[in-house]
Formats: C-alpha cells, sequence, structure tokens
C-alpha cells in the first residue's frame, strides 16, 4: 500500500491512508466534550442585519415645504399660444385689449401616517445584544417603515379624501396628478383613462390594458412633455422596466461626458438616457408600481408637512413605555405639464 504521496512541497497521507484514519477514529473513554457540560456562553453578535431596503428616492429629490392647513392650495397659470400674425401697422391707436387669463387654483390634502409603539419596562432593564435601548431601537425602525410607506403612496394612484369624523383623508398621489389638465403627457393602454379632476386630484386614473414598454412610447412622452414646456430630467421606473430601459438605444452610450477635471463616470446599466430632448436619470424605485414609468422634474414637485416626523408619549397605564410616531404630510405638484407618464405596463 503506497503511505505517502507529494502534495505540493510537503509530503502527505494518500487517500486510501487517509480513509483507513478515518474509519478508526477514537477518542479516549470519559473524554469531556462541549456535549457534556452544562454553561457555555452564548454566542451573539452584538449587531443586528437588516437589508430591509430604506433608499426613498422620489422624497429624497422632491422639494420639502411647511403648510398650515389639511387643505394646501397654490395656482397654476399658462401664457397663452404663440401665433405668427401679431403685425402690427405704425401708428395705430389701441381700441381693443387683450383679455385676462386667470390663474388655476388647485390643491391637495394632508393625509396622517403613524406607527404605535409599546416597549414593557423589563425590556429595557435587560442587557440586549445590538442595541441598548429598545425603545430608541424601534422608534427608529419605524420611522424608516413610515417613510417607505409615504413613497409608496405619492407613487400610487390614489384619488384625494377630505376626510370625515370616521374617514381618514388621504393625499391626492401621482396616479390622480397626471393627466388630469389635457392627458397629452400620458400614454396609456386601451381602456385606460386620465384622471378627470386637475384642481384637487379626487379621481384616481383608469388603469388600462398592460403592453410592453418601447422606446417609441417614451420617446412620445418625453416629446410631449418637451412641447408643453417642461424639462424633466428624470425617468423612475421599477426593477422589471429598468431592465426594459437598458436597452433602449438611447442606452447604448456608457460613458458620459463631465465638464469637471476628473476622470468620466461610467455609467452601469441604464443610469443615463440621452433622448432629442435631453439628458435624463434613470432611477430605479423599489416602492412604485410596476406598470408606471415616471418622467418628473423634481423642481415641480414637493412633499408637504403639516406636522413633520415626531414622537408622541401616549399616556402611562402600566409597566410599558408608550409612544406614538406620526407624520401628516402630502404630495405637491406644482403643474402636471412638468412631468409625464407611460402607463399601463407589463
Amino acid at each position: 500500500m503506497q503511505l505517502r504521496g507529494w502534495l505540493g512541497d510537503t509530503w502527505a497521507p494518500s487517500p486510501a491512508v487517509r480513509a483507513a484514519q478515518s474509519a478508526t477514529m477514537l477518542i479516549v473513554a470519559n473524554t469531556t466534550t462541549t456535549f457534556d457540560i452544562k454553561g457555555i456562553r452564548e454566542e451573539l453578535s452584538n449587531i443586528i442585519y437588516n437589508i430591509s431596503p430604506e433608499d426613498t428616492p422620489f422624497m429624497s429629490n422632491a422639494g420639502r415645504e411647511s403648510v398650515e392647513n389639511t387643505l394646501y392650495e397654490w395656482q397654476r397659470d399658462v401664457l397663452a399660444a404663440a401665433v405668427s400674425t401679431n403685425a402690427q401697422i405704425q401708428g395705430d391707436d389701441i381700441t381693443a385689449f387683450d383679455a385676462v387669463t386667470a390663474t388655476v387654483r388647485m390643491g391637495n390634502r394632508t393625509q396622517i401616517s403613524r406607527k404605535a409603539i409599546l416597549v414593557a419596562d423589563t425590556v429595557e432593564a435587560v442587557s440586549k445584544a445590538g442595541r441598548k435601548a429598545e425603545l430608541a431601537y424601534q422608534i427608529t425602525k419605524r420611522s424608516a417603515e413610515i417613510k417607505r410607506d409615504m413613497e409608496t403612496c405619492f407613487l400610487a394612484n390614489v384619488g384625494a379624501v377630505a376626510g370625515g369624523t370616521a374617514t381618514a383623508p388621504k393625499t391626492g398621489t401621482m396616479g390622480a396628478t397626471i393627466g388630469s389638465i389635457d392627458g397629452s403627457n400620458v400614454s396609456m393602454g386601451a381602456a385606460g383613462a386620465n384622471p378627470s379632476d386637475p384642481l384637487l386630484f379626487t379621481v384616481a386614473r383608469t388603469d388600462g390594458t398592460t403592453r410592453a414598454f418601447t422606446e417609441s412610447l417614451l420617446k412620445t412622452v418625453l416629446a410631449a412633455v418637451w412641447k408643453n414646456g417642461g424639462s424633466p430630467d428624470t425617468i423612475m421606473v421599477d426593477s422589471i422596466q429598468k431592465a426594459v430601459v437598458s436597452g433602449f438605444a438611447g442606452i447604448a452610450t456608457k460613458t458620459y461626458s463631465q465638464t469637471e477635471a476628473r476622470p468620466a463616470a461610467i455609467i452601469g446599466a441604464a443610469d443615463v438616457y440621452v433622448g432629442e430632448f435631453g439628458t435624463y436619470s434613470v432611477v430605479p424605485n423599489r416602492f412604485q408600481r410596476a406598470r408606471d414609468a415616471w418622467v418628473l422634474d423634481f423642481e415641480y414637485l414637493a412633499v408637504v408637512f403639516l406636522r413633520p416626523f415626531q414622537v408622541k408619549d401616549l399616556a402611562k397605564t402600566g409597566d410599558a413605555e408608550k409612544k406614538l410616531l406620526v407624520v401628516e404630510a402630502g404630495l405637491k405638484c406644482y403643474t402636471d405639464f412638468a412631468h409625464g407618464l407611460v402607463a399601463d405596463l407589463v
């Protein structure tokens, strides 16, 4: 039998010898092992691992405003259509005056979001792994959860609700906003319909028959927004449509020119789309509907706060701490002309 074989720079037992050794492994009787004793200290990492996504790109890019009423309003105006016939004779006397077009008054509602937290006093007294104070940890965790809820809400398809004593008020979302004025900035599937309330966004859009996302559909919406005067810079999609956009011709160049004296950025996947009317950042969003591809100009979007994030102490009625994490906020779209939507995607 071959007892030794050459292994790299050392001698080692052959496979046959190793097999024989393994078959005859024994320990001396009454050897104490970890399987026999009590009192082994636990090994628990002092880190809590949580990879649940917390990024909220819509809220992070939108502006911030404070309001002082549950119904907050603003005004929109447009210029008269351009004409080629504005030519006048010399010395002409003014006998007629151009009509004044009034501004359009628009509004939306705030919405209350909350998380209730209850932690027994004993929990705070014991030694814990990964956090010193359970209450503080829970407040931080629930704050991130509310932000995700708000992101999902703003990009949903829900009409505004004034609310009442038995009805929760709701903010009008992007689905109830874009296309509500004239619809030229929306591409939709068969049987789809734009929202019909351009002033208070109380009517959600009607979803149509789904269809494949194509570059032609995107270009149609980008052209319509540009024609309306908009200058959007962001295309926001979910993971499914992000992969589709990566195959568009406008993504062919992966190198993006920069004016600063530093290396050019290498754009991976579809981070930048170059179209006929500008350059757009393609931003994936985990919390939006897969059927929607938004074309956005964040200069004309804001999240308004009637009450910012705050932690309220609730009455202590037992051996536990009660807290209420609450925020009252809403969506403000200054004008839907600045944005666009490719809807009903599959």
